[in-house]
């Protein structure tokens, strides 16, 4: 599985123009409703929280990847985002974060999530990807390091 298989410039927002933890997850749930491939946001959102509230979903090196198991999505969706100034997210390394992966799919669709989330983790393993993504300045600059990252 390819992140370029799951996340279009659509569903790319740069910047964020969030700044709590609420907002970021507001405002990537909303990228997904906007791009259609989510029918019920405020359930897709109550899942996104649920999951933040058994554990924070920030990875460390200044990136989240909430992410939640939601009936009424049908397939694995992926948005992404990053904000213009570091946001306090309780991240496991005390950094906040700037660079976002949202992730949410069908309980039925378990092992692509796992997928997805391993393969978003080694993405974001890399400093000098992560500098790459942060200094995107619009979703196809995003969009040409993932797909530049997943073609080497």
């Amino acid at each position: 599985m390819l992140l370029t298989e799951l996340l279009t410039p659509e569903r790319v927002k740069v910047p964020l123009a969030a700044r709590t933890k609420d907002a970021v997850l507001e405002e990537l749930v909303g990228v997904l409703a906007a791009a259609g491939v989510v029918a019920d946001p405020a359930a897709v959102l109550r899942a996104v929280h649920r999951r933040e509230d058994e554990l924070t979903t920030a990875i460390g090196g200044g990136v989240a990847i909430p992410h939640g198991k939601v009936d009424g999505v049908g397939e694995l969706v992926v948005a992404a985002g990053v904000a213009s100034a570091p946001i306090d997210f309780a991240a496991l390394d005390g950094q906040p974060v700037r660079l976002f992966f949202l992730l949410v799919g069908p309980e039925s669709a378990a092992g692509a999530h796992v997928k997805a989330l391993s393969r978003i983790s080694r993405l974001v393993r890399r400093d000098d990807l992560r500098e790459r993504l942060n200094a995107a300045a619009t979703a196809d600059e995003f969009m040409a390091v993932v797909a530049e990252s997943e073609s080497a």
